[in-house]
């Protein structure tokens, strides 16, 4: 993963982690604890998921979206998941981050320890279509659509 991609992942509040589930059928969960531990793997803390953990150690393969969305961009990041228990060795040392951001508020029961093999960006289709879109145009037109201001905004 490129910088362009950390940064992205970072600023995001939510990732999308799509599974394949047991009926043939994609399976796609926001998950709000998450981060990358280097240029090649992601973790997404385990809080309250049993689906998605049925379904990685059915299928370990995974894609793995954040947007911003006012930017109207992100990326779809594909790889293969493992599941990283409590018990497991390198549950302590990888676990830290997330539960750092996770605080005293979500217990951790496990880790997706997902080993990237793609990354595809993530656009809205007015960049495709109007090559001369700006990002500055699509976040103020968002933040409009949405009724929200930037946070260094003065009331």
């Amino acid at each position: 993963m490129n910088l362009d991609v950390l940064r992205c992942a970072e600023k995001s509040v939510l990732c999308w982690l799509a599974t394949l589930g047991d009926d043939g059928f994609p399976n796609v969960s926001p998950k709000e604890i998450f981060c990358a531990a280097d240029d090649r793997t992601l973790l997404v803390a385990n809080i309250a998921s049993p689906g998605t953990l049925k379904n990685i150690l059915t299928n370990p393969s995974v894609c793995v979206s954040f947007i911003d969305v006012f930017a109207q961009k992100g990326f779809k990041v594909k790889g293969t998941a493992s599941v990283v228990r409590a018990v497991d060795p390198g549950f302590v040392t990888d676990s830290t981050p997330l539960r750092v951001l996770a605080g005293e508020r979500f217990p951790i029961s496990s880790l997706f320890r997902i080993e990237v093999q793609s990354v595809e960006t993530i656009l809205a289709p007015s960049y495709r279509l109007f090559p001369d879109t700006q990002e500055s145009t699509q976040i103020e037109s968002a933040m409009q659509t949405y009724g929200v201001q930037p946070r260094h905004a003065k009331r």
